[in-house]
């Protein structure tokens, strides 16, 4: 199979994409992500992302994770998918409709020399509502709810985006918290379907800095629904404003939680790195 992509990243959270407005024979697409995503044997990437023509949108993304797991949403993929339709010209607007498996979301694209460099997204409302997210647990919501892992016990506070999320609020972020943490809460039996985890340090009420060990791709350089969860979860617990900057390993997210709609507002940049044939 000779097959086209490009490799992108937002924020350091890098996918392979693959233009399927063009025809594309790609009959087993978990196994491709697999494949394509090994940094040693493939391409190399957090996952497989498919740009597909849509009924109802400018276009349709198709999300695969690098264990081959079907992903409801990317709050960075989006703004990846968002440049490539603009920059490869399938729709050259200043504001597009991106289709997803959480619905048909608006992003608004900051174009500089006939290229997209940065997008913010509506992300939509959080869903808040423990058995929607899904969590196991009874109740509204799950907001600083005490969680054993081992020896240690953090606050959760729980959140969808779209895609199931735990942020959990530490004094201080380091490898081994986020490598030894993330997996066993990340497959804890609160969460049905898995969950992806945040751990977040705050500097001050505006500033933040984020890790995320992501559902079925262990730690990305950056999740955009995450941070976008992590805005939701600093309301929520009052540690932080309703609009914060995000410092994640690969850049700078700009997250806002407006209150007039409801609606998570998320801006970051989009990079094309290169693209090439896959030859399996």
């Amino acid at each position: 199979m000779n097959l086209e992509f490009t490799k992108m990243h937002g924020a350091g959270n890098d996918y392979i994409y693959v233009n399927c407005f063009e025809p594309k024979e790609i009959e087993n697409p978990a196994e491709l992500a697999i494949e394509v995503s090994n940094r040693n044997t493939g391409i190399g990437g957090d996952g497989l992302i498919l740009i597909k023509p849509s009924s109802t949108a400018d276009a349709a993304m198709e999300m695969y994770n690098a264990d081959g797991s079907r992903a409801e949403m990317c709050g960075n993929g989006i703004r990846c998918v968002a440049k490539y339709v603009f920059d490869h010209g399938i729709a050259k607007k200043d504001s597009l409709e991106i289709e997803t498996d959480n619905g048909v979301l608006s992003v608004d694209l900051t174009v500089e020399g006939d290229l997209v460099s940065h997008v913010r997204v509506d992300l939509g409302e959080p869903i808040l509502e423990a058995s929607q997210i899904p969590t196991t647990l009874t109740g509204r919501q799950v907001v600083d709810h005490g969680i054993q892992i081992d020896d240690r016990t953090f606050q959760a506070t729980c959140v969808s985006m779209g895609n199931p999320h735990c942020v959990i609020f530490v004094d201080h972020l380091d490898d081994a918290l986020v490598q030894y943490y993330g997996p066993l809460l990340e497959n804890h039996s609160w969460f049905p379907n898995r969950v992806n985890v945040e751990f977040v340090e705050v500097l001050d009420r505006r500033t933040l800095r984020q890790r995320t060990w992501e559902r079925g791709s262990g730690e990305t350089l950056a999740c955009g629904t995450g941070a976008g969860a992590v805005c939701v979860a600093g309301v929520l617990t009052k540690r932080t404003d309703a609009s914060v900057k995000i410092h994640l390993l690969g850049g700078d997210l700009e997250l806002e939680w407006r209150q007039s709609d409801n609606h998570v507002y998320k801006t970051g940049p989009a990079r094309e790195v290169f693209s090439g044939i896959w030859k399996n």
